[in-house]
């Protein structure tokens, strides 16, 4: 008894070493031969003892198939204290085209399958052909494009009977972008009187590179409801694996025309739109004007960029473009926007040249061009600016701050009732007024060091100093800037920038203007962008105060024009 319990666990303890056999067959099967173009042929090789999963390699398929996915399983069994143990692989062919075809032998571990050759007929078409009950068909809506240009490849799934789940790859074409365009489309079709469940699903292509290609068909892989099963009992229903891939298309794909020398942009429309955010411009008050650009059958890409001019007495502050894209009656519609503020400088009329872009139209084969035409508009005086109007010259003028609102409704600063304007204040007093007389004095001194200045230019043949900017403005004046700058209000900036300048004499102001520039326009580009973005105001303080400290050689600020002599 006891040796017979030892024997029996020496054979168990020796199963494990039994079963690591060498392999002694391969064999290799297929599911159906013939087969039509559009089936899929499910390659099955068996290797007898035991193998290594990753011991069978179908790259020498893909020559004359396209390989779906291989899955593999191993099964071991023990009868009559013999052991045999079998590895499959399992692999779905899709025939690339019609004649006689060979599946090489496969060799696993020194033992090699028989090839087998696979006859591939072409689809049968036609009211005589027998009624198939799962197959896809595809089409293109033109075969003949220009490079970068859509066109609408559309796949058909046709099933007989009930599908219970599936997949449907998309097409391939090298060097193309393949977009889907929009949702699956379920309808039935009558085809040779049997009626068909059709999926439909298209999509948008858009080849990169000229020549001749081939677009691969789609391959559908999925189960469905077997044929002629009872329905009564639907959790009972038995269901069969299809394979199908749709037939291939061939296209030719055109380049760029020889005389195109403008961005391509090839398209069956183009669309430039414009829109104002107000048709009254007001010096110093900012105009938002959006341009908008449409395209169909292109990607976002290809838009190109919306070149605007401008006349200069406008400041620019333009935002970051925006695009989008659309899908109507299976086409893409794409759409860029460009916004930008413009604030005038100066009142009177100007005019706004036209916009114009260069498209190619496919349907006609000829350049066409989305245009904006001339525009001429025509920017009032600011409200503050009535007083330079009315004959003050800026040296004598004092400008009180004034506010953004303000400024719109009325030709006046408004300030508040206890304090007087600029234009309506007496003196209050002898010594206001004898303030007054040295205000007369000092202009009058001004004039003969003007004329004296004047007198040695005309001896040295040269361009003579100008003031000083030191000796014009006071550290409170700066102070008090740089405070409201700080603060960081824009409007309360302006304002402030406005009262400052006013100290100085036109010539002065432009200069000064002209070398704060950069960061008034940084400041004013991320108030009107659109959200507002947060601005860096240590330039601005840094620019203020480096005019007010710095000296040129000749006491005076550096020429941003200078003359040659």
């Amino acid at each position: 008894m006891i040796n017979k319990r030892l024997i029996a666990g020496l054979l168990i303890s020796l199963l494990p070493w039994l079963a690591q056999a060498d392999v002694t067959s391969v064999t290799a099967t297929i599911d159906k031969n013939p087969v039509m173009l559009d089936e899929a042929i499910v390659l099955t090789v068996v290797a007898e003892g035991d193998a290594e999963r990753d011991a069978f390699d179908s790259s020498v398929l893909l020559g004359d198939f396209v390989v779906g996915r291989t899955s593999v399983g191993s099964q071991t069994s023990i009868v009559n204290f013999s052991t045999r143990q079998t590895t499959t692989w399992s692999t779905t062919l899709f025939p690339r085209s019609v004649g006689d075809f060979t599946i090489p032998a496969f060799t696993i571990e020194g033992k090699s399958s028989a090839p087998i050759t696979v006859k591939v007929i072409p689809v049968q078409q036609g009211s005589d052909a027998p009624a198939r009950d799962y197959y896809v068909a595809t089409e293109v809506s033109q075969s003949d494009v220009y490079l970068q240009q859509q066109l609408r490849y559309t796949v058909k799934l046709y099933l007989a009977s009930q599908i219970e789940r599936g997949s449907l790859q998309a097409p391939e074409l090298e060097n193309a972008q393949i977009q889907q365009l929009g949702e699956d489309k379920q309808y039935t079709e009558l085809v040779n009187g049997k009626r068909y469940q059709v999926i439909e699903r298209n999509f948008a292509i858009l080849p990169q590179q000229s020549g001749e290609f081939t677009i691969r068909g789609p391959v559908f892989s999925g189960e469905v409801i077997a044929a002629n099963t009872n329905q009564r009992f639907g959790f009972f229903n038995r269901t069969k694996t299809i394979n199908r891939v749709g037939p291939d298309v061939d296209i030719s794909v055109k380049p760029i025309p020889a005389n195109i020398d403008y961005h391509w942009l090839p398209s069956e429309f183009v669309q430039l739109d414009e829109n104002w955010q107000t048709e009254e411009f007001v010096v110093g008050e900012p105009v938002t004007r959006t341009l908008t650009l449409t395209a169909v059958g292109v990607v976002e890409e290809q838009l190109p960029e919306i070149e605007q001019i401008y006349p200069p007495a406008f400041k620019l502050y333009p935002d970051q473009p925006g695009s989008a894209t659309a899908e109507r009656d299976n086409r893409l519609i794409v759409q860029r926007t460009e916004s930008v503020a413009l604030i005038p400088t100066q009142p009177g009329e100007f005019i706004i040249p036209e916009v114009k872009i260069p498209w190619f139209n496919t349907a006609s084969g000829i350049t066409e061009y989305a245009t904006l035409p001339t525009r001429t508009i025509t920017v009032a005086p600011a409200a503050n600016m009535g007083n330079e109007s009315a004959g003050t010259t800026p040296e004598t003028q004092v400008t009180p701050p004034v506010s953004p609102q303000n400024t719109a409704e009325q030709n006046t600063p408004a300030l508040p009732d206890n304090q007087p304007t600029a234009l309506n204040a007496q003196p209050s007093s002898i010594a206001e007024q004898g303030i007054d007389l040295w205000h007369w004095i000092l202009a009058g001194l001004w004039l003969l060091t003007a004329a004296g200045w004047f007198v040695y230019a005309q001896r040295k043949r040269t361009v003579g100093p100008r003031p000083s900017l030191q000796n014009s403005v006071t550290n409170n004046d700066v102070k008090s800037l740089v405070s409201t700058i700080e603060k960081g209000n824009v409007g309360e900036i302006q304002a402030a920038i406005r009262t400052w300048l006013s100290q100085f004499s036109a010539a002065q102001r432009w200069q000064i203007q002209q070398s704060i520039k950069p960061e008034l326009d940084q400041m004013m580009a991320s108030a009107f962008a659109n959200p507002p973005k947060a601005w860096d105001k240590t330039a601005l303080i840094s620019a203020i105060q480096r005019i007010t400290t710095t000296k040129t050689k000749d006491g005076g600020l550096t020429p941003l024009y200078p003359v040659n002599h």
